[in-house]
């Protein structure tokens, strides 16, 4: 539930403060904040950069992602 990803978000935030962190995440939310934002495809990096600048690539597949788990949780 969102309460407690929120909880999740808070927690992992605090303790990755002023370190490098690797963070895997399936749901895009954990990583929206990171100063750089990996997007991996069967192995292979297939795009990086900010949430940002990830969301202003046309066709990306970070973009394409995000936009699918959005509508996802606006119709859930």
């Amino acid at each position: 539930d969102s309460y407690s990803e929120q909880l999740i978000q808070n927690a992992t935030e605090k303790i990755t403060k002023g370190r490098t962190s690797i963070v895997i995440a399936h749901r895009l939310a954990t990583v929206k904040k990171a100063d750089r934002i990996i997007v991996m495809d069967n192995g292979e990096i297939v795009e990086e950069g900010t949430h940002n600048e990830l969301l202003n690539k046309q066709n990306g597949y970070y973009k394409n992602l995000y936009e699918v788990q959005f509508m996802k949780a606006e119709t859930a």
